[in-house]
C-alpha cells in the first residue's frame, strides 16, 4: 500500500510540470522565431522584398546622412587647420623643415607597406565574407546603396 501512495505522489508531481515544445512555441510567436530563429540563411528567406528594400534604404540613408555631416565637419577642421598653419608659416610664427617632413613621410610609407603585407590575408578574408553577404542579400544591399546615395544628397 505504501508503494501505491508513492506512485500517486509521483504522478501528481509529474502533472504539475508542463512540457513546452520550443519549436512549436517559436512557430506560434513570430518575434521569438525572428530573435532565435535560423540566422545562418540569407535575409531573403525571412522578409519580403519590399521589407528588405525598406530596411536597406532606411539604414543606407542614415549612414549616408551621417557620413555627409561628419565628412563636412572633418573637411572643415582639416582645411581650417591647414589654413591657420599656412598663415602662421607666412607670418613667421612657424618654420617648417620640409626635408625632415619628407624624411618622416618616407619612413611612414615604408612602415605602412610592411604592415599592409602582414594584414593582407585578414583583409582578403574580410572582403570575401563581405562579398558573400552582399550576394546572399542582394536586395537589401541594393536598398542600402540607394539609401546611402540619397543620404549623401540630402
Amino acid at each position: 500500500m505504501a508503494d501505491r501512495g508513492e506512485d500517486q505522489d509521483a504522478e501528481v508531481e509529474d502533472e504539475l510540470y508542463e512540457v513546452v515544445d520550443i519549436t512549436d512555441y517559436a512557430r506560434r510567436h513570430q518575434w521569438w522565431s525572428r530573435v532565435f530563429g535560423n540566422n545562418s540563411g540569407p535575409i531573403a528567406e525571412k522578409y519580403s522584398v519590399a521589407t528588405q528594400i525598406m530596411m536597406g534604404g532606411v539604414t543606407g540613408w542614415c549612414a549616408g546622412y551621417l557620413f555627409q555631416r561628419v565628412g563636412k565637419i572633418a573637411a572643415t577642421a582639416v582645411g581650417g587647420g591647414f589654413l591657420l598653419l599656412q598663415i602662421a608659416n607666412h607670418s613667421g610664427y612657424v618654420q617648417v623643415d620640409w626635408k625632415k617632413v619628407e624624411k618622416d613621410v618616407n619612413k611612414a610609407k615604408k612602415h605602412l607597406k610592411k604592415r599592409a603585407n602582414k594584414a593582407a590575408p585578414e583583409l582578403n578574408s574580410f572582403i570575401e565574407e563581405s562579398t558573400e553577404f552582399v550576394k546572399r542579400n542582394i536586395v537589401m544591399s541594393s536598398g542600402f546603396v540607394g539609401g546611402f546615395l540619397l543620404g549623401l544628397a540630402s
